[in-house]
């Protein structure tokens, strides 16, 4: 099993939605927070990026792709901004339905965006998912995240051609896009967190173990027999780069797996139970009450309302 796409997959819901734009001249637009991910992938041109909050702004040029994966509220700008006029900004949705009609492609200032935005659900993100940055920036460069660079350029001819099959061919490709992101963000990150603890052998295959068979009767000690080392080395390695023993880190994993089944699927509840190693629903819906402090039949039933 895929630990990344594990907890990709824990949050998601829907398919991804986009917006192409081409504008030009002084321009300054919102987007409000948002219960998901957003994205901008600069096909052409440049502009800026002013996230709330006071965070740095960050300079956007051809090429370069933004991932806010907490669903950060932000400006976009097409260059540095006085703070009377980012208080000023326009609403996304207006700049992009004036952005349907494009200026001319010799206008001076011309810049076309991809924008677009990833449905999650919050209420039991993978800690993999919650420790990404506010912002993460992944500029063009020669040589850098070869298949990052490929989903760009392939998005970029989708959104510009418009060829037969893109209105299935764009939504795969937005779900790359967000794995090539969240990949390349772990291959710049520091080496700590998430990146160590799949980057470490043992850890790795402690994870992958629990995420393949997470219904598997699991002790330390069969864990640790598994990956070739003992309880103690497991529990001080694992705990250190994941946060959690590994135990604990399974039950959390149980619940959410049963969680994603509930929203996810029609499954019945002694189905998932067993599934994620609850001998009965009764079993089941006592532990997942205690982490989501609802039964699972409600939590079906609230994830489907909304």
């Amino acid at each position: 099993m895929d630990v990344l796409s594990d907890a990709i997959s824990a949050v998601r819901v829907g398919r991804p939605s986009s917006t192409r734009l081409r504008v030009a001249g002084t321009w300054c637009a919102r987007l409000a927070a948002y219960e998901g991910a957003g994205f901008h992938v600069v096909l052409r041109g440049g502009c800026w990026l002013l996230p709330d909050g006071g965070g740095a702004p960050v300079t956007l040029n051809t090429g370069d792709v933004v991932l806010l994966p907490h669903g950060t509220g932000h400006v976009l700008a097409s260059g540095p901004m006085e703070r009377q006029a980012i208080a000023r900004a326009t609403v996304f949705e207006e700049w992009a339905a004036r952005g349907a009609t494009p200026p001319p492609p010799e206008t001076p200032g011309a810049a076309e965006l991809l924008c677009g935005k990833y449905r999650l659900d919050r209420s039991h993100p993978h800690p993999l998912m919650a420790e990404l940055p506010a912002v993460v920036h992944l500029p063009n460069r020669v040589g850098g995240h070869p298949e990052l660079r490929s989903a760009i350029d392939l998005l970029g001819r989708e959104v510009t051609q418009g060829a037969p099959g893109a209105g299935v061919v764009l939504p795969g490709l937005l779900d790359l896009l967000l794995v090539y992101l969240v990949r390349a963000w772990m291959a710049e990150s520091d080496g700590t967190g998430w990146s160590a603890a799949l980057a470490d052998p043992v850890v790795a295959d402690a994870l992958r173990a629990l995420h393949e068979a997470p219904e598997h009767a699991w002790s330390n000690e069969l864990l640790a027999a598994r990956v070739g080392v003992s309880r103690a080395t497991l529990a001080r390695r694992f705990t250190a780069l994941v946060g959690r023993a590994p135990m604990a880190y399974l039950a959390w994993w149980r619940m959410t797996t049963a969680a994603t089944m509930l929203r996810d699927t029609q499954a019945p509840i002694d189905t998932i139970a067993r599934r994620v190693g609850y001998g009965s629903p009764y079993a089941l819906s006592h532990a997942f009450n205690r982490a989501f402090g609802t039964t699972p039949g409600r939590y079906r039933d609230a994830r489907k309302a909304s």
